[in-house]
């Protein structure tokens, strides 16, 4: 049986050492038939980019002989079977450009130094200008603790020069997760520090159309404003809202379930509802990592986790103003959200709301379900799956302040009907923000409703909407008519009290009475939980009343 390549991100290590694959070679057809200079593709990570851009590299480049790689694949059927290493051709990853500016630096220069052994031949004719300039880039690639990039900016271009002149044939360019050091950089807060140097290694070796035949770029996101796509006569964008490449980043439906089969395992609606959900293009899409590490391991769990983009995203939300907020609620109410959300720039580089939505949906956070407005840029967005929940259920937590896990705890034990647990798991989460965010009843509604995430599957969250005589705080609705429905009312006491404990369990009986005058849960049908909450600062008082 084939070992499944989870961690393995060369093409020709995928095909020799057996490794299951499906395969995507017709998108070496698609590249061609485009015929676009540079191409950017923009996707999640863990959407098999790397290895794309390594089968592309593979395929092309005039260095190897690929003829059994690529035997019995799909491209080898069409015409385009004869451009099989024929062009010299440049590959160079950022996927691991992380961490800090000198790390960055040293990765990225590994990176470039790795392409200049390969060719090292081709440097043997150099006349004294290039010569000159081929020394200067030398050394600089030999300096790759000293934290710049300014004195290796023109290695690409330079590179692609010189396998002009040696081959007679135009340079093929790949680069794979391009944006990775912007992203680090900006979260890190070295972004003008890198950014200039960056964009001019990038920049220089785009523009250069007299050595270049074709160069495919793959991203979370477009940067837009560094100008590394200005200026281009022939640039495609290719984003998860575009049907062009879609089929060739994750797995369709036919391929999860062929993956699945041959490991023993079966496309059942639980593996749909934890992996599924991804709209790309007109695909429904599989996140490829998730698919193929459940076949290994054969768990259902969460294993997608997007580092980079997690930690832009949280950095974003502590900036995100009043509106972003209420929206992000909404979504998390209703399970989906018709809002502006730009694509074709960063979040780091023009921070509103609709970049910032762009960034979730682009990291893969969320997606899109329907097109709206195109002209305008408004779509519906949802988040996907089970598994990407799991994510916000986090990015919840990290903005309340609270540990791993402490929501699952509080709404399990709503969910089961467990009073103490939930009221001991409660008061735990009232200790961990501070005493100024928990000032009026909104602060206790908004993480509640945060916790709500985690129940939207089989509730119906319903919040601050005219029901029966009023406008309710929280009602979880239970969809299964058999399971409880639960109705809760948050009150806060502004003044300090003598006897605050009377106070806040008056408050508390005020809020099971307003439930019920209220009739918030006119029309229901099964058994529903009355719960009244009444807060002042950290101290609260809960009432449980069956109906």
């Amino acid at each position: 049986m084939k070992a499944i390549p989870t961690g393995v991100y060369d093409y020709r290590e995928l095909k020799q050492e057996n490794y299951y694959s499906v395969d995507k070679t017709l998108m070496i057809k698609d590249f061609l038939e485009r015929k676009s200079k540079v191409t950017l593709v923009t996707r999640p990570r863990r959407f098999g980019k790397t290895i794309n851009m390594s089968m592309m590299s593979e395929f092309f480049d005039i260095t190897k002989d690929s003829k059994e790689i690529f035997k019995g694949t799909k491209i080898m059927d069409t015409p385009y079977a004869s451009e099989l290493n024929q062009y010299p051709t440049i590959f160079i990853s950022f996927a691991d450009a992380k961490e800090n500016k000198e790390t960055i630096v040293k990765y990225i220069k590994t990176q470039l130094q790795n392409e200049y052994i390969r060719y090292h031949f081709i440097f043997n004719q150099l006349n004294e200008l290039e010569q000159n300039d081929y020394l200067y880039i030398l050394e600089g690639l030999k300096n790759k603790n000293n934290g710049i990039l300014n004195d290796v900016d023109n290695a690409i271009v330079f590179l692609m020069r010189c396998l002009k002149k040696y081959y007679g044939k135009d340079v093929m360019l790949f680069i794979d997760e391009y944006d990775t050091p912007f992203i680090e950089a900006k979260t890190g807060n070295f972004y003008q520090e890198l950014k200039g140097s960056l964009a001019t290694l990038l920049r220089s070796s785009l523009k250069n159309s007299e050595d270049l035949k074709y160069a495919f770029i793959t991203g979370i996101q477009r940067v837009a404003k560094e100008n590394i796509f200005s200026d281009l006569n022939n640039l495609d964008v290719y984003t998860v809202c575009d049907r062009e490449y879609s089929e060739y980043f994750g797995f369709d439906s036919d391929e999860t379930k062929k993956l699945l089969e041959y490991y023993g395992l079966e496309l059942n609606n639980e593996v749909k509802e934890m992996y599924d959900g991804y709209h790309i293009g007109n695909q429904d899409i599989y996140n490829p990592w998730s698919i193929m590490n459940y076949a290994k391991r054969k768990k259902l769990i969460s294993y997608w986790v997007n580092t980079s983009a997690n930690s832009m995203i949280k950095t974003a939300l502590k900036q995100a103003n009043y509106t972003f907020k209420n929206q992000y609620d909404k979504l998390i109410k209703d399970g989906k959200l018709d809002t502006y959300v730009s694509m074709q720039t960063s979040f780091f580089e023009e921070a509103d709301n609709s970049t910032l939505w762009g960034l979730f949906v682009n990291a893969g956070y969320l997606t899109v379900t329907k097109e709206i407005d195109l002209l305008k840029g408004k779509y519906r967005i949802e988040i996907p799956n089970k598994e990407v929940k799991q994510e916000f259920i986090k990015l919840t937590e990290y903005q309340l302040g609270l540990s791993s896990g402490t929501l699952d705890t509080v709404t399990e034990s709503l969910a089961k009907e467990d009073q103490e647990t939930f009221l001991e798991s409660y008061q735990e989460i009232l200790m961990v923000p501070s005493y100024h965010d928990l000032q009026k009843e909104n602060s206790y509604h908004m993480m509640m409703l945060g916790m709500c995430l985690c129940l939207n599957k089989d509730y119906e969250i319903i919040s601050n909407r005219e029901v029966g005589k009023g406008r309710d705080d929280l009602i979880l609705k239970a969809k299964d008519e058999k399971k409880t429905s639960f109705v809760l009312e948050f009150k806060y006491l502004k003044e300090d009290k003598k006897d605050l404990e009377k106070a806040l369990d008056e408050l508390s009986n005020k809020a099971i009475q307003q439930i019920k005058d209220n009739k918030y849960d006119y029309g229901f049908k099964g058994k529903v939980i009355y719960i009244g909450l009444a807060h002042h600062g950290k101290d609260v008082s809960i009432k449980w009343v069956e109906s």
